[in-house]
């Protein structure tokens, strides 16, 4: 009924009613998502992958390429960019890996996190902020 790999395709899906999208597990998608509603991924997408619900990869799901979405639960693995407009939950099973953009981060004992990461409202430390350094005595001027 329908071919289990696509290639170089673009889909756009809207959100109907509180509908989400799904690609299952053992099937292969290259190319771009598009989507107004929620997203789970138990398969493999090749690509860049949008949405503005929320994305759910599976423990079986695999996403390489660019991530953009409102809210993200990972179990699965993604390798590329990722920006999460608000909360990123990363469960034991999963891993990143790439650059990872957020506003909230949630990770579980045992996820597997190797990424340059930054967070909204992060300070950049100054010359003295660091955790450890302690203040230095005056000195008096040598007579």
């Amino acid at each position: 009924m329908f071919n289990k790999e696509k290639d170089n395709k673009k889909v756009m899906a809207e959100n109907t009613s509180g509908s989400s999208n799904r690609i299952v597990a053992e099937t292969k998608f290259k190319g771009e998502i598009s989507s107004k509603s929620d997203f789970r991924i138990d398969g493999e997408v090749e690509g860049n992958f949008q949405t503005l619900g929320k994305l759910v990869v599976g423990r079986t799901g695999v996403i390489k390429g660019t991530v953009i979405c409102e809210n993200a639960d990972i179990e699965g693995k993604i390798t590329g960019t990722l920006r999460v407009s608000n909360i990123l939950s990363l469960k034991s099973t999963a891993t990143v890996e790439g650059e990872v953009y957020v506003d909230k981060l949630s990770i579980e004992p045992g996820a597997v996190f190797n990424v340059s990461c930054s967070m909204k409202g992060a300070k950049a430390p100054t010359t003295n902020t660091f955790v450890n350094e302690r203040p230095q005595p005056e000195q008096k001027p040598a007579k």
